[in-house]
């Protein structure tokens, strides 16, 4: 194991399928991932998240008790990581936690965004200073707070000889662009939906977490009046800067467009969900690459081999790989890319770029909460 300082990355995406912890070392000025581990999530915490994500009753109350559980969970999973991986909390030497969002509204009047899991409980548990609200001061200089990740993947992923796109499929979408261009600046925005639709409406017909592979899609025909009306969202004509959630991409969205078409069978919906996640991906690339430019794709999406067979089909001009051809697990992206982002506010080094989220300058961000 590299003898560099150690950190800790925790993700919880708007997937809600597990809590992500990366032990991270940066060695020569790349993170390396010295351990990986998927922390679950209990069934009725991935409800109570679900419901705090739409507006309804008695929100600050469930709000308040459920950042303190998942700040509990958090710490859980720190702490079995460390078991796993034979180290104690005196190792590392800082976590950073991105919490669970549960509102993303970063265009209204007062924009702002939430991430929930209690930061001062993963400090006091784990006994490890933990870094937390990312997202915050980029809003306050009139950022979107998001996404953050693309930082870290010019940081980790930057190639001089080649233009990379980076693909994150979570429950939403990003792309970060790579240019080898040094005259253009990073950009990265969410592209809309990723597993988020397809996993509520595979929950709620056939009780799975997931669509496995994409199975249930595959046996489905695609309806591309359907499709027309998913993508008239008007996210789709927005220019970035721009970030999205499932406050945009919901079930009552969803419902509303599918109550225009009765008797359509329920996976044709899920063909059609998985088209629209899968085209509205390869527009976003299309609109600001060249044919031929290499995609690197992370994130749960990579394991749904339909989902990435039409992406494929559908960038069929361009190079389609996984972030493991560079050495970190698809898995393990975003996790890792937060415990980049505590080792650059402990170093008092910026973590966002404003060409990306829309901010008035890069900034050193979170707020760090000291161990003990």
């Amino acid at each position: 194991m590299s003898s560099d300082l150690l950190y800790i990355g925790l993700m919880s995406g708007t997937s809600v399928d597990a809590v992500d912890v990366a032990l991270v070392s940066f060695p020569q000025e790349k993170a390396k991932v010295e351990g990986f581990y998927e922390h679950p999530i209990p069934t009725q915490v991935q409800r109570d998240i679900s419901e705090l994500c739409q507006p309804g009753y008695n929100e600050i109350d469930r709000a308040g008790e459920l950042d303190q559980v998942l700040g509990e969970l958090f710490s859980e999973a720190v702490l079995l990581l460390l078991d796993r991986q034979k180290l104690s909390s005196k190792d590392i030497h800082a976590i950073g936690s991105h919490g669970q969002t549960i509102r993303h509204r970063p265009r209204l009047q007062h924009p702002f965004t939430l991430q929930i899991g209690n930061p001062s409980v993963i400090a006091y548990r784990t006994g490890i200073t933990t870094v937390a609200d990312f997202r915050a001061k980029d809003m306050a200089a009139g950022g979107q707070g998001a996404p953050l990740v693309p930082a870290f993947h010019q940081f980790q992923f930057f190639d001089q000889n080649k233009t990379r796109v980076i693909l994150n499929v979570g429950g939403i979408a990003n792309i970060s662009l790579l240019s080898s261009n040094p005259k253009h600046h990073l950009l990265g925005f969410d592209t809309g939906p990723g597993n988020t639709l397809m996993d509520y409406w595979v929950q709620t017909h056939l009780n799975q977490a997931y669509d496995n592979d994409g199975e249930w899609a595959r046996s489905g025909q695609l309806n591309k009046i359907l499709l027309e009306d998913f993508i008239g969202h008007q996210y789709f004509c927005q220019s970035a800067p721009k970030s999205t959630g499932r406050e945009e991409f919901s079930s009552s969205w969803l419902k509303q467009i599918l109550s225009k078409y009765e008797n359509l069978p329920e996976k044709d919906i899920q063909r059609t969900l998985c088209e629209l996640t899968a085209r509205s991906i390869s527009t976003a690339i299309q609109q600001h690459t060249n044919k031929g430019d290499e995609v690197l794709l992370c994130g749960g999406g990579a394991k749904n081999s339909f989902l990435v067979a039409r992406i494929a089909s559908l960038l069929s001009d361009y190079a389609l790989e996984t972030t493991d051809k560079l050495g970190i697990d698809v898995n393990a992206v975003e996790a890792t890319a937060f415990a980049w982002l505590a080792y650059r506010t402990m170093n008092s080094l910026s973590g966002n770029r404003a060409s990306v989220t829309g901010a008035d300058r890069d900034l050193i961000l979170g707020g760090v909460y000291p161990a003990g």
